[in-house]
């Protein structure tokens, strides 16, 4: 497929589920570059990292509610195209969520599609996913003719729920209009890799914190697993070419759209272990790699026990206070067994051919977060943090609680190390005034280094002591 790289898009009216998104935001601001009359950002959120940008740039933005037929008709009613990413339940705490899972994945895909005939909308693009053929079975260099994977056999409601609704989407392709005008709808899918690029939201800022805090102490399967990854501009532009190959008046084909019904799988085409991939971010912040490594049969019994333990609280969920669980099942599959695919369909019939390199995307990744952590509060991981803490609390309560718990056991240890309570007690004041005074130091140093986080410093060295304060000596050296 040969066009004009505007080709759909001047003078079209663009609607984006899931537009203040990661992909969502620059898919509209690519949108937008290339001449489109009006592109909406249809999101639940109002405001997003991108949200200022696209407004700076003419984007529309309008709130809503993906599971709400008024607010999705509203969205899309006078719409040309369609690019439906929204979705819910991708990674982390979110995949436990089944019941807003199937609403949002599922139940909202079917108003997109119930608005599409109504407004004769006719082009109307998915994004999907990998997991629609995959759930668990290594598959080498596969392609668009697997069959999908076993409903049933989903190990999560994401994959399961991607599934079903990318098999309604295709389904509905060639449906008519309505008003049996002779119009009709003309669907595909893309089906994405790992997504990456500067501002993912997703997976790299949970991997960047677990390696801060030192929660990653071990790699999953063999070495030479190989799994896909895509950068952000790549999707982008095959999302593009996927409209474009919607469109029903390309000289030469005869009025029928060459993806109408179809499914693309999409990468950057480098094949790669997942924890190599990841190799050099994490020493670009210099955050420890994991260096032991745990087969799949032991990771999938931890992914497990999280699974349970959150599914008990599955009333807090959503609260903030509530950390991401540290491996589920479904992930313990996608960066521990191999599954890659081949994109020559969407090169044969799309035109896709990948722009950005793996090693360009990973090199603007590396800057972001070069860039984001010299913005924000380092500090040692968490070993660091619970020496610190609990030995000030033992400290504490052996010098001036009651024989109440451990706190014994705790006093006789220490006074056969310090001989009397007297020297234990001033043992305590002045750590405390050690800590304090390392504080102040902080904050003044932080003052003139690092100022938006200056009171951050104060209190976190106040509490750690000089565990803290070396990480803002070395910003301070840098």
């Amino acid at each position: 497929m040969h066009l004009s790289e505007n080709e759909g898009i001047e003078a079209n009216t663009f609607v984006v589920t899931g537009g203040l998104g990661f992909v969502g935001s620059a898919l509209c601001l690519e949108l937008v570059r290339r001449g489109a009359r009006q592109v909406r950002a249809f999101d639940l959120r109002l405001t997003s990292p991108w949200s200022d940008d696209l407004k700076n740039h003419g984007v529309r933005l309008i709130q809503g509610d993906l599971t709400r037929k008024k607010e999705v008709d509203k969205a899309l009613r006078g719409a040309d195209c369609v690019f439906h990413l929204a979705s819910y339940g991708m990674s982390g705490k979110e995949m436990l969520q089944f019941g807003r899972v199937d609403e949002v994945n599922i139940s909202g895909t079917c108003l997109v599609l119930e608005a599409c005939l109504e407004f004769e909308i006719r082009r109307l693009v998915y994004v999907s996913t990998y997991n629609v053929v995959f759930g668990g079975k290594e598959i080498v260099n596969g392609n668009e003719s697997l069959p999908y994977f076993p409903i049933d056999d989903h190990v999560d409601s994401y994959g399961r729920s991607k599934s079903i609704a990318e098999q309604l989407i295709l389904k509905h392709n060639g449906r008519p209009f309505k008003k049996n005008n002779g119009k009709r709808l003309y669907t595909c899918a893309i089906r994405p890799a790992a997504i990456y690029g500067p501002g993912e939201e997703r997976h790299f800022p949970r991997i960047v914190s677990f390696a801060k805090l030192g929660l990653l102490p071990f790699k999953i399967g063999d070495s030479n697993v190989k799994t896909d990854w895509v950068y952000v501009d790549n999707l982008v532009l095959a999302i593009i070419l996927a409209s474009m190959g919607l469109l029903d008046d390309i000289p030469n084909k005869g009025g029928h759209p060459v993806a109408a019904g179809q499914p693309y799988f999409i990468s950057d085409g480098s094949p790669i272990n997942s924890f190599e991939f990841l190799r050099p971010l994490l020493r670009s912040l210099d955050y420890d790699l994991p260096k032991a490594a745990l087969s799949v049969s032991h990771a999938l019994i931890l992914g497990r026990m999280f699974s349970a333990i959150y599914t008990v609280l599955y009333p807090w969920l959503n609260r903030w206070w509530l950390p991401q669980p540290l491996i589920l099942p479904a992930e313990v599959y996608k960066v521990g067994v191999t599954h890659y695919f081949s994109f020559l369909k969407a090169r044969e019939e799309l035109g896709y051919v990948p722009m950005v390199s793996p090693r360009e995307g990973m090199a603007a990744t590396i800057s972001y977060w070069q860039e984001r952590k010299r913005k924000t509060l380092d500090g040692p991981n968490i070993y660091a943090w619970l020496f610190v803490v609990v030995g000030m609390i033992s400290l504490f309560g052996v010098a001036y609680l009651p024989d109440i718990g451990p706190v014994p056991l705790l006093r006789a240890i220490s006074l056969f190390l310090f001989r009397s309570m007297w020297v234990i007690r001033a043992v305590f004041v002045l750590s405390m005034a050690a800590h304090f005074g390392e504080g102040l130091y902080a904050w003044h140093l932080a003052k003139m280094v690092d100022p938006a986080n200056a009171r951050a410093w104060f209190w976190q060295t106040f509490a750690l002591g000089f565990f803290s304060l070396r990480f803002l000596l070395k910003r301070a050296k840098s």
